[in-house]
């Protein structure tokens, strides 16, 4: 597993941080790594919406065919 520090953070921020923690009954380690970790599934989840929203988008288009174009541009 991989390790963080964080430097300068506010120190409002950080006693937020250590309330929320303790409401739920958490460390301050376990309650940030949970927030970390809800982030980082969340801008995938995303990302994996967007992208679908994109292809029904698509769905049912026909498109040029680039090859020659990419060609082209490789040779230059």
């Amino acid at each position: 597993m991989g390790q963080v520090i964080i430097r300068r953070l506010d120190d409002a921020a950080l006693q937020r941080l250590k309330a929320r923690a303790a409401r739920k009954g958490h460390s301050l380690e376990r309650e940030l790594r949970a927030i970390v970790t809800a982030v980082a599934r969340s801008d995938r989840a995303e990302f994996r919406d967007q992208a679908a929203a994109f292809r029904r988008r698509l769905a049912g288009r026909r498109h040029s065919d680039s090859t020659l174009l990419i060609r082209r541009d490789r040779r230059r």
